[in-house]
């Protein structure tokens, strides 16, 4: 591939700076303290991930969990006899990274579509930082769904979400036509677990996509079978890992349709 003189500026920036950092902090270092250091940077970044979340000091008919994140406290109802009325770890590593790095990946006025939000926590988030935000699950779980994006965002938020239901690979076309449908983001977190529907997760991940759309997303590594997941998603994204967390199994991913990443250096 030939780079424009201002995309080999744009590299040779980028390689100083990570040079400069490996020089700071691992000069004459064995791998083995290379290793303990970003053990603890891990530790220290997780730790903080997770002081976001709080338990109500007083104990009321509705339980609810709470959550600092963009400057306002979050409160979500969750329920326990499905996966997709829970927060998951994924979805705090996400919002954390979207909170902490709001210049880089401006929402404000962007499209946003979450696939499997579940209680909301990423989409509540992601709106509260100006995006147009539409949070999508399942039929069954939209009532709680509403109920939490509604109490979180109703008058903080620059844009007011939208709740769709969505079942992955199920009438896209029809509910997410492609002629008028464009996201700027595509957001999702532990969406690859063990359920029977990992050709359908893709499919719609294929659907939802354009060039220039952004995809981030949290995974939480369990079995092989649906850590296989990623191989299969790389033959249609283009995926670059942003941050891991080892101590949680949690990475995450940005991803764009195959090429596109490349054609969005700086001209």
């Amino acid at each position: 591939m030939d780079l424009t003189s201002s995309q080999h500026n744009y590299l040779q920036n980028e390689l100083g700076l990570l040079t400069a950092f490996l020089l700071q902090h691992f000069h004459g270092c064995t791998s083995f303290k290379i290793l303990k250091y970003w053990e603890k940077e891990d530790e220290q970044i997780v730790a903080e991930i997770m002081r976001r979340r709080f338990i109500p000091a007083l104990i009321t008919h509705e339980t609810w969990e709470g959550f600092h994140f963009a400057g306002h406290e979050i409160r979500i109802t969750e329920t326990t006899d499905c996966y997709g009325a829970v927060v998951w770890p994924s979805a705090l590593v996400l919002c954390y990274f979207l909170e902490t790095n709001s210049k880089q990946y401006n929402l404000v006025d962007k499209n946003v579509i979450e696939i499997g939000a579940g209680t909301g926590l990423v989409s509540i988030v992601a709106s509260l930082l100006g995006a147009l935000v539409t949070a999508t699950d399942l039929p069954e779980l939209l009532g709680n769904l509403q109920h939490n994006v509604l109490r979180n965002t109703k008058l903080k938020s620059k844009h007011q979400p939208c709740v769709k239901e969505l079942s992955w690979g199920i009438d896209l076309e029809k509910n997410f036509p492609r002629s008028s449908c464009h996201f700027d983001y595509i957001m999702a977190a532990d969406v690859v677990y063990h359920h029977p529907f990992l050709d359908e997760l893709l499919l719609t991940f294929d659907h939802l996509c354009k060039n220039d759309t952004v995809i981030l997303w949290a995974m939480k590594f369990r079995l092989e079978k649906e850590n296989k997941f990623v191989d299969r998603f790389q033959t249609l994204f283009d995926l670059e890992m942003i941050s891991n967390f080892p101590s949680l199994n949690i990475t995450l991913y940005k991803a764009m349709r195959k090429g596109s990443m490349k054609a969005s250096l700086p001209n």
